[in-house]
């Protein structure tokens, strides 16, 4: 969420950056905001007129009244002072509900108005126009043909859509035996990785508040998303983002406890709303599971220099299980509003011959911070707006996919890399079962 002086003083940047982001629908939303930051400011300045009037003519009734008992006239005067008191208190009452209700719509545009993307972005519509910086590691074909992931479980009798179906419906699974196990290795593996690296490990409340829901996503990322528990203000988190930035709403940071780099575990649910294609069946795109994700509240200043380090994070785990990845910038018309900056992580498909998402890293400035009311107090006492980033360490049973397809042998038996061993009982190969 932007700042409304930053709107006032910057209605054509506000305006461009719209464009940019392919939403033209929008742009009235900034005029009509400004007419009513107009409105209610004049309202309040009038108002406190009106209340510094009242003060003093208070004031005044109180000596007409003690003059009184001397010259009955004077209470006449006091009369016709009570009077305009009553007027002002009467304009008063309708000045506070004009300004509950200007409040109330600028907060709502606010909210709807995108945050203003950094220049390095690319400019495009849609994720068609996302552009690729750099691979890592050389993407491989196998001589073999490569079976659809859920064909590659099932070989290890490691999962059951049926039966998930039948317990719980569509987007839903069980998994087991081996693929369960390699399923908690990994996350296991990448909680230590992230621990190492200097982050906090966290496990945050599973679900969270309307108003950190609102303080941490887009209205239509909310409604997409999220599961709301019937009867009460409590959402289902779609990641653990949503609650460890929500740990810091109403808060003040001192500048010495920054930066805060945090690693959580959590399941997520999400409503995953729309078709999706067959290479999104099986355990790609599901209504459950479970991720490690890390998160950043720093200064400023030194935001693009830990977006930079996170997504390196991400290439360096994935790398360290010899699994090839890409760094796709997302697209002006790819971020969600509230982003400043974004990119996936792609991980290679032996099978589709193509990469496919594992991993996104964000920027998302000081918008969340603003929603939230974060603040930082700095050395010199002043308040400042911290800057907040998430990235995906791991999210299995996603991810699962591409390391199965890559450490696949001809065979059907699969490789467990050096790093993954100790979270497997020592095991460096899989052995189907069938």
């Amino acid at each position: 969420m932007l700042d409304i002086k930053f709107v006032r003083e910057n209605p054509d940047a506000v305006k461009e950056n719209i464009r940019k982001k392919f939403q033209d629908a929008k742009l009235p939303l900034v005029d009509e905001v400004l007419e009513l930051d107009r409105k209610n400011r004049a309202a309040i300045t009038e108002a406190s007129e009106l209340r510094a009037s009242r003060n003093a003519l208070s004031k005044e009734i109180g000596k007409l009244m003690g003059m009184a008992k001397k010259d009955p006239s004077k209470l006449d005067e006091a009369e016709k002072v009570k009077a305009q008191v009553k007027a002002q208190a009467d304009r008063l009452a309708e000045l506070e509900v004009i300004e509950d209700e200007c409040a109330k719509r600028i907060r709502e545009i606010m909210l709807l108005i995108p945050n203003i993307i950094d220049p390095s972005v690319p400019i495009g519509p849609d994720d068609s126009h996302n552009v690729e910086v750099q691979r890592f590691g050389e993407p491989k074909v196998p001589e073999f043909d490569i079976p659809y992931h859920t064909a590659i479980m099932e070989s290890f009798d490691g999962v059951d859509m049926d039966a998930a179906g039948r317990v719980s419906g569509n987007g839903f699974y069980y998994l087991m035996g081996d693929i369960a196990r390699l399923h908690s290795a990994v996350l296991a593996y990448a909680r230590d990785f992230m621990i190492d690296k200097g982050f906090t490990y966290c496990i945050p409340p599973f679900m969270i508040h309307g108003n950190v829901v609102e303080g941490v996503m887009s209205q239509s990322d909310m409604d997409a998303m999220m599961y709301k528990i019937e009867g009460e203000d409590l959402y289902l988190i779609g990641t653990s983002e949503h609650s460890m930035i929500g740990k810091f709403i109403d808060q003040i940071i001192p500048e010495a406890s920054l930066p805060k780099t945090l690693t959580s575990y959590s399941p997520c649910f999400r409503k995953e709303k729309g078709a999706h294609g067959i290479e999104e069946r099986g355990v790609y795109r599901i209504h459950q599971f479970e991720k490690q994700e890390m998160i950043v509240v720093c200064k400023p200043e030194e935001s693009m220099d830990w977006y930079e380090k996170m997504w390196r994070l991400s290439v360096e785990l994935f790398r360290s299980m010899e699994i090839p990845v890409r760094q796709l910038e997302c697209c002006s018309g790819d971020l969600a509003d509230l982003k400043v900056k974004s990119c996936d992580i792609e991980a290679w498909s032996p099978r589709q011959q193509k990469y496919f998402e594992v991993c996104s890293c964000s920027n998302l400035g000081d918008a969340q911070a603003r929603r939230l009311k974060m603040r930082v107090k700095g050395e010199d006492g002043k308040m400042y707006l911290p800057h907040t980033l998430n990235n995906t360490v791991a999210a299995p049973p996603r991810m699962l996919i591409a390391f199965l397809e890559n450490h696949l042998q001809a065979d059907g038996s699969v490789t467990i890399p050096e790093v993954l061993r100790p979270y497997m009982g020592g095991k460096a190969l899989l052995v189907p079962n069938k």
